[in-house]
């Protein structure tokens, strides 16, 4: 077991939202926390405006690939947060649930994404603040 914290993204295809969240956690925690996302009904690649709106911030996620969600990844993470997708998971004392309500990016191009992509980056900032704030000297 990991002393640090983790948290799974959930969202029904894990090809959007979760995607970008997971990705920004990665991004500004670092090895601070670990991070997973999945869904339910995973889509066959990651958006392509989700891809391109998060390369613009200089995160590539083009090799990531949509994950099935799994009891063991709900079971082995501390915070466990939908994207306002409806999906949900399953349910198990002392984890953290949290749904986030942000608009699908599915079908939308890059121009739509990019205000998704940065409301994602400020709600993850909070959680970074709440369960991993950057150590102080």
């Amino acid at each position: 077991m990991s002393d640090k914290p983790s948290v799974l993204f959930v969202c029904v295809h894990n090809a959007g939202r979760s995607q970008m969240a997971a990705a920004w956690l990665t991004h500004l925690a670092g090895d601070r926390v670990e991070v997973r996302s999945a869904g339910s009904a995973p889509a066959d690649q990651v958006n392509p405006a989700a891809v391109e709106a998060m390369r613009e911030v200089g995160i590539d996620i083009s090799a990531e690939t949509p994950k099935i969600l799994t009891v063991d990844a709900v079971k082995e993470s501390d915070v466990c947060v939908t994207m306002g997708c409806g999906d949900t998971c399953p349910v198990f004392p002392g984890k953290r649930y949290l749904d986030w309500a942000l608009d699908d990016p599915a079908g939308r191009g890059v121009a739509a994404v990019r205000p998704i992509r940065d409301e994602i980056r400020k709600r993850v900032e909070d959680l970074i603040a709440e369960i991993a704030p950057e150590p102080t000297a």
